[in-house]
């Protein structure tokens, strides 16, 4: 198999200065946060628009959102005009064809939360209505739902064969750091990467992370 260097995806940007600095460093997508039961990042919608519109030409624009709505997610994204939609919660079957008639210019990304090997029949049911998935950490059962940013890690062997069983592109999150990073695209081999915290210091981007994330793609 030819190696094809994974894209990266910076989740929790919380300014446009925080866009800029992620673009610098080689991001080709940024993920902004709207309104979550629990996790880091949240943003306003005023904000989350200001900063999909500051971005240049060819940045995937990723709004978070955990609402299981259509309507819901279609008003979001009217709002604040980003060009991705990263629906972070389970959603009807019948949502993603109202999203799809409504936003037919936006890209449906849909997270599977790894739990174990009932992940790979998720994700296989939800692969024919989605343009990718991505692959986290949180666990959506909880009384407070973990919809993201937990900073965990999670069982790559399911997430290789969940993308060796699907014909969509596989984002991988979930604890990523410069540290692990190498490992985890030698095991998933994945088409692209989503990190947060791992490089962070004290909920910020921090320029030394993220320059030691690039280096060990």
């Amino acid at each position: 198999m030819n190696y094809q260097k994974p894209r990266v995806k910076i989740c929790c940007i919380s300014s446009m200065e925080e866009a800029q600095i992620a673009i610098r460093f080689g991001a080709s997508a940024i993920g902004l946060v709207s309104e979550m039961p629990s996790g880091p990042g949240v943003i306003p919608e005023e904000l989350i628009r200001e900063i999909a519109q500051s971005v240049p030409a060819g940045i995937d624009t990723f709004l978070l959102t955990s609402k299981q709505n259509p309507e819901a997610v279609i008003t979001q994204q009217r709002k604040t005009l980003v060009n991705t939609i990263q629906l972070v919660d389970t959603f009807p079957f019948s949502g993603y064809a109202a999203l799809r008639k409504a936003l037919s210019h936006i890209r449906i990304v849909q997270v599977i939360h790894v739990l174990g090997d009932e992940s790979i029949r998720d994700a296989q049911s939800v692969a024919p209505y989605i343009d990718a998935i991505l692959l986290d950490s949180g666990n959506p059962s909880l009384p407070t739902k973990e919809l993201g940013g937990t900073g965990r890690t999670h069982n790559w062997s399911v997430s290789r064969r969940i993308c060796e069983s699907v014909h969509v592109p596989i984002y991988l999150a979930g604890g990523l750091k410069p540290e692990n990073v190498q490992e985890a695209i030698e095991q998933v081999q994945p088409y692209a990467l989503d990190v947060c915290s791992g490089v962070r210091t004290n909920g910020r981007l921090d320029k030394q992370k993220l320059e030691s994330f690039f280096s060990h793609i």
